[in-house]
């Protein structure tokens, strides 16, 4: 393309209009192509909906969906049912009256009546005025008024909240809330049998809605009498008879409930009242009427609302299941009715609708055998499922040999032979109906023989098989499954849907809730959930090279020919593809244990950067070989890109090296050459076009293709023709899931005192031992009190009585608090100590603290400093690191002999804080940074592990030196004292220690003032320190207390050089790196990422910690969190961690998670600190920002409850305007139009000109440009803007490019002085109704922010409201005051200026910047005249 002319050469008018289609073009030439994963910002992480009591608003739509769009006031106060909100429920003179034939009419008129599913977008109106919160949870404080209307509508509200990510049982706050609630889900459960099946489906929602939310004290109330004894009122007599003789404390309970059960019966008969058995009540009715009408609907596979609510009971049940709460009970029910044989048995099962139902049923089968006692909790290791599993088949052998006599041959036979299902229907076979009846239901007690499914044989075969036959532990399923998705998976719309769920129906997918059965459960609910994240981002990868490459077949399976080409993907030629290797299986398993394949491909076609790009491939990539037929003739009717372009198969390997034509190995791979060069001959160079991969296939995968093909299948890897790689850094899946995979095959232990906690049960406050008998009495806080008056600010609840009495105390202090069992809490003893003398040099001197902690700061640090689990909530601009790097401080004086390890989720981040503790008193020999990032730290000395073992070589040659120094200077000349580090060793045992103790006795015996300056042993190798002379001989304390400060800088000394003596006698760069990690360093700092990629290394090498700090915690997915604490072996099957400390603020953004429905369904962003704080754990919350302006603070600091700011928010630059600005913030009103060149990826190029030329405006103002940050809500645009920058502004002298121009999401974490930013939607608000993106967003300026978007659209925005009100304040066009320079301007920011310019729209802006760089241009040619 040509190179254009600027713009600021032309007239204002045409160089705004010629600018503007420059942009244009340049965005349609030069921008990079929209990748799939950036469906929505930042990798298509999706909207959803803040947790927030304002509601939700969005655009009217259908019955089964609609909710994607944003709905503004305007047409919500335009829509008939806001008048209706304003008769009654929004009336200005109080609370409305509850008024049931409202309440009626808008059922039947505008919800469908149960006829039909109610239109989201009615829904939402509704919810946008307040009609749950204001209306409905009224009426349902008294149960005379929950008629069906009322309570279908309570319902079919809460199920849209939650549909929006809303919670939505917050319209139930309070007492009368509960009520309200209590109300309208008992009346709900009662009105049950004459609802339509719609109605039952919606109440179906709302049941698994309610189970999900246990911690809501209001709904466990209610919820759990529904899953508890009740229920067994249900089971068959037998049945029942067993479990109570199995359980002794159930029976005695049972007991209880009878007694109880009789004695109301006779009160009721002697009032003569009506009485209600028991088991006629709904707590022990519900599940069965649910059940009873799930096999109804199931019968019939053609009724879809009938499949819906089957769809929608597997997820309840399934939910049931996997809560112990809710297991203990309704499992044994199911089992008793025989459910799961039912679920497989009915028409639905096989129909060709029923395939996401069939998934689901399979599921439920997984949680139903789910291996766990239900009424401990305790999970059962395979040994203890195999006992139960073969004492089952004796009792039926003893069973059949007493009473059967045609079932000898089972009752003889060995177990092995009986298990399998194929022989047990053989054996059952023989019995006629009636007999197989009475042992399935009489003796066995399996089936109530009053269950109209017991008369059918086929049914009571069914369930004996499925209780005898054996089944795979789910840790050989885990093991026999591939870690790489294949083609059954990559496309299939019931495991991994379209992009667009709208959370409207079930998925056939795990999901996160707040409780976990074990952690086996938790950990493969997470690795299911990982692989098909990852499997979903691995298919829009495969979707767009398979768009680039254009295969074409005819149709007939020959070999596809490719028109096109990716710079991602080579074709691989015929019998380019060779297995070289099958290595036998390991003992006890089936699968090979290696499998090595060969790939030949060549690069002729490709461009030279193309092969440099491929050649830089290393160990453990991960590549995927395609079989593709192509585009054929029935391509039309495809409905995914695998089905057009003809993919029939998918598979993944791993890279272990890569060859010339001529068996050269890449440089990255010569040290796999059996054939090593000699010493004397140069390595060989690769040469030629040619490439051979050797790769190591899934040997899972590879033994099912082997079966497929001993079956008369094809051989699949004969057909491979493309050869696909991707980007390293997001190729990573296969080492985390091998990783959660390793875990899920050992004993996984955490602290005992975190386990309860972890899987969601008991007391949520017992994992933090602060306010126990277990927290520390004492803590010395070191220099976290910047002097006394700090101290006592610090804890405003406490009185502090000093140890040691002083007109002025001096830091640092220990503090002692009082225990929980003494009388006065209010009260803390403070010790002021003396620091020891550290040394005579400048560099012995510590770094200290700077920074005066908040109370709450200091609250943090204390708990941090405590034992256990510790969580901190630090909302923007509060010092969250500060307040870790201290802890960190603290830990590694308090307790010298523990380890820390420090993760993070970003690299910044991780750097951000190592540079905080290298500011801090913390030897930089105890600090390693592991991991990739560790290059952008801002400091010379190197972190990483080659760095630190060459800094502790260097180090141990210094040291050597002023050893040798020290020898002469005490008269042992020319002994080789300093030779080695145990030479050196030798001296100071021998010598130096010898001379000082000789030296304290004659002081301890001297009463010569000047005895220390006469008689101190070292003078003369101290003589070159600073401040001569050391000892003044006036005051002999005084001398020997700098004397004693010589000796601890040699003290110092001696013990850096025996921590270097491992490093001399190690020979072998990975021995010294490996000691380094699991000895040396105190505080080892890596990414959640590096911990999960490098686990299986940490454990071989015997990693040790004791703490572990988790900073950007509410960023992190739960299983990366969750690696992390098991990075070490096991001492004697107990963790050695002592604490967790979670730092992070879960009302900013959530982890990333590409894919909605695992986001929305699965609740796969859920994040640990999160679910933590949502369990009720308690936290501390920091409460003073010192980053931005306080009207800034003020954009978001509503979310967050007594947000405050720091005192130097009101001092120095704070006060002062930004020079050209009238205003420090302001949303200017953009009235341009939002684009879509793809889906979802959205750019508006008005607002890029915009803001592009605001930000020359500052630079011409002399704003630094690493001042400025230009942020924007989706990456389309940040590409635009990307491109709009590097035409006008990159390349030229007086612009430059902005410090950034990235996505708000990229951008969480850090921060700038000056923001400038885009929010392109202009016709719906979009996904920054995510409260939380608003705040990170609004929170990343310091002292100047300018918002570009439509204000009329964002404006009226329910959930942005609060942040827009304040916005609201400032005119909605730019105001500048022309002429002030950055550095110059002394005015205040209530001081709008004198010289004030309203510029009406991005043309006046471009034309203001042109007329300045017109000027500065016409400056700079008189100066080069004058030269």
């Amino acid at each position: 393309m040509p190179p254009r002319r600027s713009a600021r050469s032309k007239s204002p008018a045409k160089a705004t209009k010629d600018a503007i289609a420059n942009a244009a073009a340049d965005a349609t030439a030069t921008k990079r192509r929209p990748d799939a994963r950036e469906a929505t910002d930042e990798g298509a992480r999706t909207v959803k909906a803040a947790r927030t009591a304002r509601g939700t608003a969005a655009g009217r739509g259908s019955a089964r969906g609609g909710g994607s769009r944003g709905l503004t006031t305007r047409a919500i106060e335009d829509d008939a049912l806001f008048a209706t909100a304003r008769e009654t429920w929004r009336r200005n003179d109080g609370e409305a009256a509850y008024d049931g034939e409202v309440v009626r009419k808008i059922y039947e008129e505008e919800l469908g009546g149960g006829r039909a599913a109610a239109a989201t977008g009615r829904l939402q109106v509704l919810d946008a005025t307040g009609y749950a919160e204001r209306f409905l949870a009224v009426g349902a404080r008294d149960r005379g008024n929950c008629d069906r209307a009322l309570v279908m509508s309570v319902i079919l509200g809460v199920n849209e909240k939650f549909r929006q990510g809303v919670d939505g049982f917050g319209a139930f706050a309070g007492e009368e809330g509960a009520t309200a609630f209590r109300n309208a889900l008992e009346s709900a459960l009662d009105a049950y049998a004459s609802l339509t099946t719609i109605e039952k489906t919606a109440c179906l929602m709302f049941l698994i809605k309610t189970f999900a939310s246990l911690e809501n004290e209001a709904v466990r109330a209610v919820a759990l009498p529904l899953v508890s004894l009740p229920l067994w009122n249900k089971l068959s007599e037998g049945r029942l008879q067993l479990e109570l003789t199995k359980h002794e404390s159930l029976a005695k309970h049972h007991s209880k409930m009878l007694k109880k059960e009789a004695k109301t019966a006779k009160k009721a008969a002697e009032a003569g009242e009506a009485h209600v058995p028991i088991g006629e009540r709904r707590e022990s009715c519900w599940l069965v009427r649910v059940i009873d009408d799930f096999v109804s609907y199931a019968s019939d596979a053609t009724d879809e609302d009938g499949v819906r609510f089957c769809e929608r009971f597997m997820e309840l049940v399934i939910d049931l299941l996997s809560q112990l709460p809710t297991r203990r009970f309704t499992r044994t029910l199911m089992s008793d009715k025989a459910l799961l044989v039912k679920a497989r048995m009915v028409p639905l099962y096989t129909a060709p609708n029923g395939r996401l139902y069939a998934q689901l049923v399979d599921l439920f089968t997984f949680y139903q055998y789910f291996e766990i006692d239900d009424h401990t909790g305790a999970a059962l290791k395979d040994e203890e499922v195999a006992s139960a599993h073969y004492d089952r088949l004796l009792q039926l052998q003893r069973l059949a040999f007493k009473y059967i006599p045609k079932l000898k041959d089972l009752a003889l036979g060995n177990c092995a032979g009986i298990e399998r299902r194929k022989n047990l229907i053989q054996h059952l076979a023989v019995l006629e109906p009636e007999e197989l009846f009475k042992l399935v239901t009489a003796q066995l007690r399996l089936v109530d023989p009053n269950d109209p499914w017991a008369k059918d044989p086929k049914f009571l075969l069914e369930v004996m098989v499925n209780v005898f036959e054996k089944r795979r532990s789910q840790r050989q399923m885990i093991n026999s499954m591939p870690l790489y998705p294949n083609e059954d998976v990559l496309w299939n719309e019931n495991i991994i849907p379209s992009i667009e769920y709208d959370g409207q129906g079930a998925l056939a997918l795990p999901k996160l809730n707040l409780q976990f059965l074990t952690m086996h459960d938790y950990l493969l609910r997470n690795f299911n959930l990982f692989r098909l994240e990852a499997t979903y981002e691995i298919r829009e990868d495969l979707a767009d090279v398979l768009k680039r490459m254009q295969p074409v077949g005819d149709g007939s399976g020959a070999r596809a020919r490719f028109n096109g080409w990716a710079r991602m993907a080579i074709e691989i030629p015929s019998n380019g593809v060779e297995v070289v290797e099958v290595c036998k299986p390991n003992v006890g398993e089936s699968k090979p244990a290696a499998v090595t394949i060969e790939v030949s491909v060549d690069f002729k076609n490709a461009r030279p950067d193309v092969r440099e790009e491929w050649d830089r491939l290393r160990v453990h990539d991960v590549v995927f070989m395609l079989d593709c037929e192509g585009v054929g003739p029935s391509s039309s009717e495809a409905k995914n890109p695998g089905e057009k372009f003809g993919l029939r198969h998918v598979r993944g390997a791993e890279v272990i090296d890569i060859r010339d034509g001529y068996g050269t190995y890449l440089k990255e791979f010569r040290s796999r050459n059996p054939n090593p060069r000699e010493d004397d001959k140069p390595p060989k160079t690769v040469t030629g076009t040619r490439r051979i991969f050797t790769l190591a296939l899934d040997t899972a995968q590879y033994q099912m293709d082997v079966n497929k093909q001993k079956e008369g299948g094809e051989n699949v890897y004969n057909r491979l023709n493309v050869l696909v790689r991707r980007e390293a850094k997001e190729n990573n899946f296969k080492a985390i899931l091998a990783c959660i995979r390793d875990l899920m095959n050992t004993d996984v232990s955490v602290p005992e005192w975190l386990h309860d906690v972890f899987l969601g049960y008991g007391d949520p406050s017992a994992a933090a031992l602060l306010n126990t008998h277990e927290a520390l009495h004492t803590i010395d806080f070191k220099d976290t009190f910047l002097d006394e008056q700090h101290l006592v600010e610090s804890f405003p609840n406490h009185k502090v009585s000093w140890k040691n009495k002083a007109k002025k105390h001096i830091a640092p202090f220990r503090v002692t608090f009082p225990k929980p069992e003494d009388e006065t809490q209010d009260t803390i003893e403070v010790e002021s100590y003396v620091r020891p003398d550290p040394g005579p040099y400048p560099e012995d001197q510590p770094n200290t603290n700077q920074v005066r902690f908040t109370p709450v700061q200091v609250e943090a640090i204390r708990a941090g400093l405590n034992p256990g689990l510790t969580m901190v909530v630090g909302p923007p601009g509060t010092g969250k690191t500060d307040t870790a790097a201290q802890i960190m401080h603290c830990l590694y004086h308090n307790e010298p002999g523990q380890r820390t390890l420090l993760i993070t989720h970003s690299n910044a981040a991780l750097n951000d804080l190592f540079i905080k503790l290298l500011q801090r008193d913390v030897p930089a020999r105890y600090l390693l940074r592991l991991g990739q990032g560790e290059s952008e730290l801002d400091t010379d000395l190197s972190f990483t592990r080659a760095g630190r073992v060459d800094a502790m070589l260097t180090k141990r040659l210094e040291i050597l030196a002023e050893v040798e120094k020290l020898a002469d200077s005490i008269g042992l000349n020319g002994e080789d004292v300093a030779y080695t580090c145990e030479t050196a060793g030798f001296f100071w045992k021998i010598h130096v220690l010898a001379k000082w103790e000789k030296f304290t006795a004659d002081f301890d015996a001297s009463d010569e003032k000047n005895f220390v300056e006469t008689s101190f042993p070292f003078k003369d190798y101290f003589a070159s320190a600073p401040n001569q002379p050391l000892f003044l001989g006036k005051d002999k304390e005084e001398d020997f207390s700098r004397a004693k400060g010589c000796m601890r800088h040699l003290q110092v000394m001696f013990t850096a050089l025996e921590e270097c003596r491992a490093f001399e006698l190690l020979r072998t760069q990975g021995d010294r790196s490996e000691y380094l990690l699991t000895k040396q360093a105190k505080i080892i700092a890596m990414t959640c990422t590096h911990a999960a990629l490098k686990r299986h290394d940490f454990i071989k090498q015997s990693l040790r910690y004791d703490n572990l700090i988790i900073e950007e915690g509410a960023q992190i997915l739960e299983i990366e969190t969750f690696i992390p604490m098991l990075l070490q072996k096991n001492e004697d099957g107990h963790s050695r961690l002592k604490r967790v400390v979670m730092i992070g603020d879960h009302n900013q953004l959530p982890p990333v998670v590409k894919h909605m429905a695992f986001q929305k369904y699965s609740n796969m962003d859920q994040s640990m600190f999160a679910r933590f704080v949502r369990l009720g754990t308690p936290y501390t919350q920091l409460d003073a920002q010192g980053r931005a302006r306080t009207e800034l603070a003020n954009l978001y600091n509503w979310r967050y409850k007594n947000l405050g700011n720091l005192p130097n928010t009101q001092t120095g630059p704070y006060t002062l305007a930004n020079a050209g600005f009238a205003h420090p913030l302001q949303f200017v009103d953009v009235r341009g139009e939002e684009s879509t060149p793809t889906p979802f990826f959205y750019q508006n190029l008005t607002e890029a000109e915009y803001i592009v030329s605001v930000y020359q405006y500052m630079r011409m103002c002399g704003y630094p440009a690493e001042k400025i940050s230009i942020l924007t809500t989706y990456n389309g645009q940040k590409n635009l803007l990307c491109d709009v920058v590097n035409q006008r502004c990159t390349n030229h002298p007086l612009f430059g490019a902005p410090a950034h121009v990235t996505t708000v999401d990229k951008f969480q974490g850090q921060q700038n002085d000056f923001i400038l930013l885009s929010l392109v939607r202009s016709k719906t608000v979009g996904h920054l109704r995510d409260v939380r993106r608003m705040v990170v967003a609004f929170s990343r300026a310091r002292f100047g922010l300018y918002v570009f978007g439509n204000c009329d659209m964002f404006s009226e925005c329910f959930e942005l409201a609060p942040a827009f009100e304040t916005l609201a304040k400032y005119p909605t066009t730019l105001e500048l005051c022309v002429g002030e320079k950055y550095g110059a301007c002394d005015r205040k920011t209530s001081d709008q200026g004198e010289n004030t310019e309203t510029i009406a729209d991005g043309a006046a802006m471009g034309s203001a910047v042109n007329t300045l760089a017109s000027q500065w241009q016409a400056s700079q040619m008189a100066v080069h005249a004058k030269k």
